[in-house]
């Protein structure tokens, strides 16, 4: 037998359940992960409140939990290509990553080798905030020069895109609350308190104007950015809300880059991009870990150890 975090109703954390299941075996074109660290993303949580979500994903009850995961690759299948046992791998596996198992079809298109020097816990927070981050940049073409403003910048996926934006030349000016306002410094972001009276703030910080913006939570900075004379066609935005605005673009995970992943991985290798791992809960806390992340006021990732 083997572990997995499941649910079988809609609802809040208290509906997961850590389960014993029949432990799953790598069928042909298949590799198995023998899974060490899985990182939390708001949308693993919002998939068990939302059914309309879980359908998006093609999740049905009863359903597994996560997306981002670490650890080792330990059975190949007969016909499968390009991991042998033994590979320190990550990857994403929607509704089943908080497991002791995962199994992923080859060839892989969610799963990388890990790169000597980045832990499990590290490498289970990058792909769906990692990619999610290089998509909405991408989105609105950010090049040097520009003065970006990021709604949402202490979250998840706001770590890496104010990183992201700072290696590639672009001033950062970041909304968060006044509590992450020395985390965000330290990311190289210049905070601003999100709220009414928003473009009055980032206009004293800035000025000259914003040029461009993705928002990561809700459509504030977004709309924000089109009040300040930014194009919209150099806005993205990335959470599930309100249609945006005419022309601003909306972006995620899956529009990423070929390559993206694999870039991100190696600036955090040669320390161009740090992690911040807010805190580690061990898989049978799962209902706290989600209810600490849901509040929304920790600073980087929350990770489950395996």
């Amino acid at each position: 037998m083997s572990r997995a975090v499941r649910y079988t109703r809609f609802g809040g954390p208290e509906v997961l359940e850590l389960q014993e299941t029949p432990e799953p075996h790598a069928a042909p074109d298949e590799v198995r992960v023998r899974v060490t660290a899985a990182g939390l993303n708001p949308m693993d949580w919002q998939i068990t409140t939302q059914p309309d979500m879980a359908a998006r994903f093609g999740l049905t009850l009863p359903a597994g939990f996560g997306s981002d995961f670490a650890g080792v690759v330990d059975e190949v299948g007969a016909e499968a290509t390009g991991f042998a046992t033994g590979d320190r791998v990550f990857g994403a596996a929607i509704g089943r990553s908080v497991a002791d198992f995962v199994l992923v079809k080859t060839p892989a298109a969610g799963l990388w080798p890990t790169p000597d020097g980045i832990g499990d816990e590290v490498a289970a927070t990058l792909p769906v905030s990692g990619l999610t981050a290089s998509a909405a940049l991408a989105a609105i073409g950010l090049r040097a020069g520009d003065t970006v403003l990021i709604g949402g910048a202490a979250g998840g996926v706001g770590i890496f895109a104010v990183q992201l934006a700072k290696l590639a030349g672009a001033r950062v000016i970041g909304t968060a609350s006044e509590g992450t306002f020395e985390f965000l410094r330290g990311l190289g972001a210049e905070p601003v308190a999100y709220g009414p009276g928003l473009a009055d703030r980032v206009r004293a910080l800035a000025p000259e104007g914003i040029t461009a913006a993705t928002d990561l939570f809700g459509r504030e900075a977004a709309e924000t950015a089109l009040k300040l004379g930014a194009a919209p066609e150099r806005i993205s935005v990335v959470a599930d809300g309100p249609a945006p605005p005419p022309d601003v673009r909306k972006a995620g995970a899956l529009d990423a880059d070929p390559g993206a992943m694999e870039r991100i991985a190696e600036s955090i290798h040669v320390g161009e991009i740090t992690v911040p791992i807010a805190a580690t809960f061990p898989v049978e806390q799962i209902r706290e870990a989600v209810t600490t992340q849901a509040e929304r006021h920790v600073h980087g990732k929350i990770v489950i150890a395996l």
